[in-house]
């Protein structure tokens, strides 16, 4: 019971956040298609994993609990992101799926690495 808690503060932390730096991000692009917003969270979001991950690797799993998966997930948005492609596909914008996606994925695995390269600095 108390892990759930911990994800529960976490997630709602970083459900605030992500509304924030997605909603800032989108006020400050001009190419309005592309979802930046979901981009720059889900992209930060990986990096932080990969900090957390190296950091946390032996550390209490409340603290995993609180920052991984409840932080962290609270923070990323996969959902939103699948559900802005489809809307995407529906719309026509092809191009603009493959890039979200394809960037998404490879910049995403780049910044996890990163993040756990830093920690080893």
């Amino acid at each position: 019971m108390k892990n759930l808690v911990y994800i529960f503060i976490g997630g709602g932390l970083g459900s605030v956040l992500r509304f924030a730096v997605s909603t800032y991000s989108q006020k400050f692009y001009t190419f309005k298609s592309f979802p930046i917003g979901t981009f720059v969270v889900n992209m930060l979001g990986c990096l932080l994993m990969g900090v957390l991950i190296s950091l946390l690797a032996r550390a209490d799993s409340s603290v995993k609990y609180l920052l991984i998966t409840g932080f962290c997930g609270g923070f990323t948005t996969f959902s939103a992101f699948s559900a802005e492609n489809a809307s995407l596909w529906q719309n026509g914008n092809y191009f603009i799926v493959l890039s979200y996606i394809l960037l998404s994925v490879f910049i995403g695995i780049g910044a996890v690495y990163t993040g756990m390269q830093i920690v080893k600095l």
